[in-house]
This record gives structure tokens, sequence and C-alpha cells, in this order.
């Protein structure tokens, strides 16, 4: 099925697919039992990565964008793709504007961010991308490389903190592998300095044997940028969907945006089951998390 295609099936169509839309107000409700009456906790906004749908961004680029605004996500997180707008991000700007959608923030490649800093901030401000978060490097999970990750992360945050602006990093399953008498995700964690977004994938922890939550509470207000992405389990005849795993969504969203503090929650899906399309796949895990956030 085409992009175009799936575009003008219509918004109810969409909306189906996403199994309803949650609303802010319902997602505040939800909070409002996390607070026990001492404070307020503001709901993160649902935001949809776009290595996701990378080949529809490819295939039809605004169209894309405007397929997962009429599902309900509130922002997008970029992954080094951006069409026709690739010398124009104050035009792709104004574009997601104009269908709703905001930035929640872009993987960048330590080399891009390290060797081309002018440039690249340059260009995300415009695009109105305030969290840059690294999204893989070899020496997280090196013995002999750890360490200097942590400190370039560590360079790089007070770079960017007077532009208003922070640096994170996004784990894989290989940062789950034991360093001394932790993983190397948590080495990086107590290494940086607090401004550094631990970005967790939901995911890849759960498929590395790790405790979402447990990573979550151990870092409180550093996971400000988070994926949802179900695991894909060997001889799990569970679809890699929200809602249709045995996660426990719930309590992790709970504690994402209690502890963790979390302004955005990102969803991935990088599995397509049943003949689905990107899109829909997409669409299905948003509307499994919308149907848990409403319970």
């Amino acid at each position: 099925m085409s992009v175009r295609l799936i575009i003008f099936m219509g918004i109810s169509l969409l909306i189906g697919l996403g199994a309803g839309c949650g609303t802010s107000e319902s997602r505040l409700a939800l909070n409002s039992d996390l607070t026990g009456g001492a404070k307020t906790i503001v709901a993160p906004r649902i935001g949809a990565q776009l290595w996701s749908v990378r080949d529809a961004l490819k295939e039809e680029f605004d169209g894309t964008l405007t397929a997962l605004s009429l599902q309900g996500f509130e922002g997008v997180e970029f992954a080094g793709y951006f069409g026709k707008y690739a010398e124009r991000p104050a035009d792709l700007k104004r574009f997601l504007a104009s269908i709703g959608l905001t930035t929640s923030g872009a993987h960048v490649p330590f080399e891009q961010l390290d060797q081309q800093f002018q440039q690249t901030v340059t260009f995300y401000q415009a695009l109105g991308v305030r969290t840059l978060i690294i999204p893989w490097d070899a020496r997280a999970f090196a013995d002999d490389g750890v360490a200097a990750f942590a400190s370039d992360l560590n360079r790089l945050s007070q770079k960017l903190t007077p532009l208003g602006m922070q640096i994170g990093f996004h784990n894989h399953a290989q940062e789950w592998a034991n360093f001394g008498n932790k993983s190397f995700f948590e080495y990086i964690a107590e290494n940086t300095v607090a401004e550094v977004v631990l970005q967790q994938d939901v995911g890849w922890t759960l498929n590395a044997g790790g405790d979402p939550i447990a990573f979550v509470k151990s870092y409180p207000g550093r996971i400000l940028t988070t994926h949802f992405k179900s695991p894909l389990r060997e001889n799990d005849e569970r679809l890699p969907i929200i809602g249709s795993d045995d996660v426990p969504w719930l309590a992790l969203y709970h504690a994402t945006v209690s502890d963790g503090g979390a302004e955005w929650i990102v969803i991935e899906q990088e599995e397509y089951p049943q003949g689905m399309s990107s899109i829909e796949s997409l669409a299905k895990s948003k509307g499994g998390l919308d149907a848990i956030l409403a319970d």
C-alpha cells in the first residue's frame, strides 16, 4: 500500500489503526495518580522515531509525516533523513507546525557532532531540535573505550548547554554487558553529568535481560526522552507491538514520568508483523499504548 493511499484513506482509518489517540488530558489524569497530591507532573508528549518509517519517508516524505500527525503523534524524532528539506531546516520546521507536529529530538552520529559542531548545531537549531542523541558508538561497550566516550559526552554537553541544548545517549543491547560490577550503560550514566540525557530504549534493554524500571529509578530526572519499543524475542508468539506483549508498560510509564522526568515518550517500531506496513505497525503500537494509558 502506498503512502499516498494511506493518507487519502482518511483520518478515521488512521485513528482506527491507532486504536484511539490518547490525549494530553487523559495522560494528565493518569499522572495525577502519581503525585499523591504533593506536586504536579506534566504528562510527556508522544512522538514517533522516524527510523521506524524510513522507507516510507523516502517514498513520500511530506505524506508520511502527515500520516503520523493523523495518527495522533505530537512530535517526531529525526534519524538523519530530511527529504527535500536537507538544506532547508527552517522550512521543515514550518511544515511540521502546519500539520501539528514538533520535534522531540534527533539522532546524530558522534563524529558528525564532534567534527562539524557548528554546522550541525546551526541546522538543528533552525529545525527546533534541542536534544541531540548519540544513537550508537562502539566505544560505549568497549572496556578500553567507554571512559573516553563518557568524557566526550561530558565535553559536548558543556558546549551545548550554553546554547540551550542537550546531548544524550541511546542504548542497544551491547551496553548492558558487564563492565566491572555494573553494565556499560550504568557506567556511562554514573560518569556523565546530569545534563546528559539517558535515552533508554526499552526494547533493547529487555532483549539484553535488563530491568528498564530499575534503570529509570536509579537515575532520576535523566530520562527526558525514551524509546518505547516492544522487544523481539525468539520463540515468542506474541506480536512485537506495544500492548500485545508482556511488558509492564503502565508501571514503566509511571516510573519514566515520575522518576525519569520524561518529556517525550518516543515510540519506535523495527518489526512489521503480519504483513503490516511500517506506518500501520507504528500506529498499532501507539494504539496499544493509548489503550494501556486509558485504562
